[in-house]
């Protein structure tokens, strides 16, 4: 019989936290009862306490510094709900209300149960064989295996290829410069979250794991096959812990939702975002690149494409076509302050790209070598690394004095010459050496140990930049990599895309599984980053579909020297401006979408099984997604469609078709027009969407009251961009039905002015009701 000595025994138990240690195996397994539908587990040698910090868990608005927070003290920021802990001879229960855990001490097994149903569904269980890497062996690397059931489904994983259910797949979390990838199958990319959400057919449940590891680490989720340990799914780390919280919905909307307060409140950007933003590599490579740049604005004029920013690619730092961050190179751009000026005075916003690597023949190469801002080999020298077309230094974001530098320099080199906002590039941190050395704020460490906070931490540098230098105004930055969290900070997209048809279809999945994974505020390069110019059709359906997300840019750098521009194809140059200009007038609905979104926490991009996942045929894989929960985008993937098969998502209101505006029973495929003038949209019957249409001076507020509608509402935000002093213009419209009429409710908040002055309902062709706003006959409504 098994005592004490032999198994693990609760040894500790104080402010929601049991400590379980094991004198065999030396071993610390501690259960930390955060919220009522949240747990913590670690698992630790030695002690139970850890010494690295964290950068990702940081609950609602609290501010993380950049050395991080102390795991120890985590406690604190949450709730600490009330619990029981019971045992047998066998096993300790830790549960809430809602969640319940089940330790067997012997084995040291856990089970997870849902409670939220009234009894205690399974949902989840370690693998019953060696479910820890102790168990393993004593040198064994740290692991977690779960058992696996082969109806599972599992979301998330943060930017990742394939499809949007990764069931099967295998997984590397490592940042990595994937330029060109394969959208479908390439593995590393830019971001690492190591988190997924398992939703369960079976019991209509699902919860989120979340790994807080910034080393190198893995997942498998059932490619690999043991006969001696069942089905069953795994992560991996390089790191000597394992610290992951399990986070129960019971839905996966829930869950999400909760992982996003968890890891931070998404920040909100300025409107202005949203709009298109140029961009291309080729501009700036050019050696007139501040002529040709105004060739670009005069451009935009002649073919009538609205432009609210421009990207400006790193070659205005160049000298002999090599990348110097901070340099600005004064023969392609004599004036900067006049460059930035003329695209004021135009309309447009400069986005300026910038790197974390100096070259070895960097201007300020010696700087940084002299007041030790990079990182180091283990004997203390310069760490060298590949770095584009030439060996290159890292700078070291765990050292106050780099930081201090870089906003420095941020704030000299291109805030003051007039640039409105950094685009944090190439800061992926690709350091292979595996006893590199950090400074980690005097306290010393190992590179690999912390690698993926880096990319944070630069954005962080770059945010700080922008906020000291004008407190006021609302930041708005850019970061290609990144770790869980990176929404506090910055907006993303999903990096250097090859140009194809499977792309544009591939993107939309990984898409997904971003805005699952708590990244809400992200796009991809239209038309493709890398290959070859894309064929006029494919580019313009690529333009259709990405101007649905809150990030829109076209930006290449073509293998065949071509350039990707919206007036690069004159046969379809003006559905182009129509798109655009479409994209133009959404820009307040989807600003209101990222509103809700920081304060709510809620995604802006969505498969259709977030809202409707108790229709089992959305968990189905299929290349559409939700923007909002109004519209239902249904991308054109494949050459020469001119009609769309879409199934739509039971619900009691049915869906309109937005261009047809024919109305569609829910629970149901059906076959709609997709003519090469647009991508089909389908609206949710029971919607209210907001239009601005500036040329009028007033919002068209689209309704969608379907069959005798239930109560529904949207509110329309807006404001000065400012970040304290804020004007806001809030409007929110309230929508019932019956068979004699539609009602509107309508409340206006905040005096800010946009320019719109009232709003003027438009209803679907065969919709004939009388409308009534608040209570009076007629579709007009005004708040000056």
């Amino acid at each position: 019989m098994l005592t004490k000595k032999d198994q693990f025994y609760l040894s500790a138990q104080k402010n929601n936290v049991l400590v379980f240690e094991s004198g065999m195996q030396e071993m610390y397994f501690c259960v930390y009862v955060l919220e009522e539908k949240l747990f913590r587990i670690t698992l630790t040698k030695e002690r139970p306490e850890m010494d690295i910090h964290t950068w990702a868990v940081a609950p609602g608005d609290t501010e993380v510094p950049f050395e991080g927070l102390n795991r120890n003290h985590l406690t604190d920021l949450f709730s600490l709900p009330a619990y029981e802990a019971s045992e047998t001879p066998e096993d300790v229960m830790v549960e809430t209300a809602s969640l319940k855990l089940n330790i067997n001490m012997a084995k040291l097994h856990c089970s997870w149960y849902d409670k939220t149903g009234g009894a205690d569904v399974l949902i989840a269980e370690d693998r019953s064989t060696q479910a820890y890497a102790f168990q393993i062996a004593e040198n064994a690397p740290t692991a977690h295996y779960l058992k696996r059931n082969d109806t599972d489904r599992f979301y998330g994983f943060g930017e990742k290829t394939g499809k949007v259910n990764k069931h099967g797949d295998r997984f590397r979390m490592l940042n990595i410069d994937a330029m060109g990838y394969d959208a479908e199958k390439t593995d590393p990319l830019y971001k690492h979250i190591p988190y997924y959400i398992t939703y369960s057919p079976e019991t209509n449940a699902a919860y989120g794991l979340y790994y807080d590891d910034y080393n190198e680490c893995a997942f498998d989720m059932g490619r690999e096959k043991d006969n001696y340990h069942g089905k069953y799914r795994y992560f991996q780390s390089n790191s000597p812990f394992l610290d992951f919280y399990f986070i129960l919905g019971p839905t996966v909307a829930e869950v999400t939702r909760r992982f996003s307060w968890m890891t931070g409140r998404p920040a909100l950007m300025p409107k202005w975002s949203i709009g298109y933003s140029g961009s291309t590599m080729t501009y700036t490579d050019e050696e007139k690149s501040q002529e040709r740049l105004m060739n670009f604005v005069a451009d935009t004029e002649k073919y009538d494409i609205p432009c609210e920013s421009f990207h400006l690619s790193s070659g205005y730092t160049s000298i002999n076509h090599k990348r110097y961050v901070f340099n600005w190179n004064y023969d392609k751009f004599p004036d900067p302050v006049k460059f930035t000026g003329d695209f004021h005075a135009s309309g447009i916003k400069i986005i300026a790209n910038i790197k974390p690597s100096l070259l070895i023949d960097h201007p300020k190469h010696e700087e940084v070598l002299d007041n030790d801002l990079i990182l180091l080999d283990k004997n203390g020298r310069p760490l060298l690394q590949q770095f584009w077309d030439d060996m290159g230094v890292y700078l070291d974001f765990t050292n106050e004095e780099t930081i201090d530098w870089w906003k420095k320099n941020v704030k000299t080199e291109l805030l003051a010459n007039g640039i409105d906002a950094t685009w944090n590039d190439n800061n992926e941190f690709e350091i292979w050496d595996p006893e590199a050395d950090v400074h980690l704020f005097g306290r010393g460490g190992k590179f690999q140990d912390y690698r993926a906070i880096f990319p944070m931490l630069m954005t962080k540098s770059s945010l700080e930049a922008q906020l000291e230098f004008n407190e006021e105004k609302r930041p708005y930055l850019i970061s290609r990599a990144g770790s869980a969290g990176l929404s506090r900070y910055a907006q993303t997209w999903t990096g250097d895309n090859y140009s194809n048809w499977e792309t544009l279809q591939y993107n939309i999945k990984m898409a997904i599984g971003l805005s699952l994974s708590g990244i809400y505020n992200f796009g991809h390069d239209t038309g493709g980053f890398s290959g070859n110019a894309p064929e006029p059709e494919l580019f313009l359906r690529w333009i259709q579909s990405n101007i649905y997300y809150p990030r829109f840019t076209i930006h290449s750098w073509n293998d065949d020297q071509t350039v990707n521009e919206p007036w690069m194809y004159p046969e379809i140059v003006g559905k182009v401006s129509e798109t655009i200009h479409w994209h133009q007038q959404l820009s307040g609905y989807i600003f209101s979408l990222l509103h809700k979104s920081s304060a709510d926490y809620e995604p802006v991009i969505k498969p259709t099984f977030f809202d409707f996942g108790e229709d089992a045929a959305t968990h189905a894989e299929n290349d559409e997604f939700m923007l909002g929960e109004e519209l239902l985008v249904c991308t054109i993937v494949r050459p020469g469609e001119r009609e769309r098969t879409v199934y739509l998502p039971e619900h009691p209101h049915g869906w309109y078709d937005m261009y047809t505006e024919q109305w569609y029973e829910g629970g149901r495929k059906v076959t709609v027009p997709a003519p090469l003038e647009y991508t089909p949209v389908m609206v949710k019957g029971g919607s209210l969407l907001p239009v601005e249409n500036k040329s009028e001076g007033r919002i068209d507020m689209y309704a969608y009251p379907g069959q005798n509608g239930a109560r529904t509402s949207f509110t329309y935000y807006d404001d000065n961009d400012r970040q304290h002093d804020s004007e806001v213009l809030s409007i929110t419209c309230a929508m019932t039905a019956d068979e004699s009429g539609i009602y509107i409710e309508v409340h206006q908040e905040g005096a800010y002015d946009n320019g719109l002055t009232s709003m003027q309902l438009q209803l679907p062709k065969d919709e004939s009701r009388q409308v009534f706003i608040n209570g009076e006959a007629g579709a007009w409504f005004s708040w000056k």
